[in-house]
């Protein structure tokens, strides 16, 4: 997914952006495992923008490393728009980052049900002026690697609306 050109592009724009901007982010990961913090850091010039990235594959990671309340997860499961918005916030509030994005999902093949199928994503977006937004995308039981390299793209496209518009 790294040697994607498509996403390389979108990252090396990002990073640039944010570097433009005077912007830092951060990363709270689960079923990306830091994919979104690797493709960043692919790009030179990458550490002016990328403050941190947390792998919360874990609930208690979740918990431990951004503070994402075990009571959360248990009533909403770890694949959910509170744990998303959670994780999120908890990473700028973990970080120094001026934006921080989270991504939780279900990247299969197994680990679905009826009412959170493989292919559930749920994104969070956290700014430091309170902003709190949520993402969700169904992509489908398209397998593990396609799943993973949208919810990158996703969470990219997140990151790219984060940023200030000029003029």
């Amino acid at each position: 997914m790294l040697a994607d050109a498509a996403l390389l592009a979108r990252a090396e724009a990002l990073v640039s952006g944010y570097a433009a901007a005077g912007l830092t982010l951060a990363t709270a990961e689960s079923c990306t495992g830091g994919l979104v913090a690797g493709l960043i850091t692919a790009v030179p010039g990458s550490s002016a923008v990328l403050e941190r990235g947390f792998v919360t594959y874990s609930n208690a990671a979740k918990s431990e490393a951004i503070g994402v309340p075990p009571d959360l997860v248990a009533a909403h499961g770890a694949v959910s728009e509170p744990v998303a918005r959670a994780m999120a916030a908890g990473a700028l509030a973990a970080s120094r980052a001026d934006v921080a994005v989270a991504v939780t999902g279900i990247a299969g093949p197994g680990g679905g049900s009826a009412e959170k199928p493989v292919g559930l994503v749920h994104f969070g977006l956290a700014l430091r002026d309170g902003t709190l937004r949520h993402r969700e995308r169904r992509y489908g039981d398209l397998g593990r690697a396609e799943i993973r390299a949208r919810a990158v793209a996703d969470a990219l496209g997140l990151l790219e609306g984060a940023l200030p518009r000029s003029g």
